[in-house]
């Protein structure tokens, strides 16, 4: 596939500790994703969001997830570009029912064995033009965010740049609006309970390794958030990283999440790559490339 696109499943062989996170949070994730596809091919005129999420939970849940560093979303029609959005509750699913042509967002962050993931899956039921647009346009962001976390530049000012890049492209940034605006937050391994409670939608495991994150970070100068503010403005800190760009355009919007690893090798390729590119917006480029 043209383009810098990491090393994802073409990665060189790993050792040790470093390898077998690998290993766990990538099959996390494609566990994640399979659900994703598993559930939109099931979509149909008036499923509502609160359905489509129930319908995440089951799958994983019949897959062996029990804990989550959150619960299942599902976003429909101009819900996929937080439309209206000012205050946290309005990003859980509601009764907003699907439509013909009506673009929708499954987003959730199961944990498997220990391992997080957490990611975003863009389609629409039948065409949808502008989300297609919308879809093919965030290749460049994979893209650019790749690059400039191996030139180690600061989270704050791949963020900025990414904006940037946004504003090229004729669309708004849509990720500001989630809390504390950010692009992408750490993921971490999460301790095993047999039972494993959320609070607000998130799991409490892993909100605690969050927290944990934050307080260690706070300390030594880095952040566990990727935001747009001071407090992001260091380089990218080693670790797996939850990457979400989110593109909105007249009320359509559209987005992929999936995990970044950032090492701290000299070695350029090894310093940073995506976990996978087995995913199916990288497919699907790969798909547009070809023909």
């Amino acid at each position: 596939m043209a383009g810098d696109t990491g090393k994802g499943t073409t990665a060189a062989p790993r050792t040790g500790r470093l390898a077998a996170d690998l290993r766990g949070f990538r099959k996390v994730q494609r566990l994640a994703y399979a659900c994703a596809e598993a559930v939109a091919a099931q979509l149909r005129p008036g499923v509502t969001e609160r359905e489509a999420a129930r319908m995440q939970r089951e799958w994983l849940r019949g897959h062996g997830v029990r804990d989550w560093f959150h619960l299942p979303f599902a976003w429909f029609g101009d819900r996929t570009a937080f439309a209206g959005f000012r205050v946290p509750l309005q990003f859980f699913p509601t009764n907003r029912a699907l439509e013909p042509g009506m673009p929708f967002i499954l987003d959730m962050a199961p944990v498997y064995r220990g391992c997080a993931a957490d990611i975003g899956y863009s389609g629409s039921l039948g065409l949808n033009p502008v989300q297609d647009r919308l879809l093919s346009d965030l290749r460049a962001h994979r893209e650019l965010i790749l690059r400039q976390v191996r030139e180690r530049r600061s989270l704050r000012e791949i963020y900025e740049n990414v904006d940037r890049l946004m504003v090229r492209q004729g669309y708004a940034n849509r990720h500001r609006a989630y809390p504390f605006g950010v692009i992408a937050h750490k993921v971490d391994r999460v301790a095993e309970r047999r039972w494993s409670p959320t609070v607000f939608g998130f799991g409490t495991q892993s909100l605690k390794g969050l927290v944990a994150d934050a307080l260690h970070g706070h300390r030594e100068g880095w952040s566990p958030l990727w935001s747009p503010y001071r407090f992001s403005d260091h380089a990218p800190q080693p670790g797996m990283w939850a990457v979400e760009p989110h593109l909105g355009f007249r009320g359509t919007g559209a987005k992929f999440e999936e995990i970044l690893v950032v090492t701290d090798s000299r070695d350029p390729e090894e310093s940073a790559f995506w976990l996978d590119d087995d995913l199916p917006h990288v497919r699907r480029w790969a798909e547009e490339g070809a023909a």
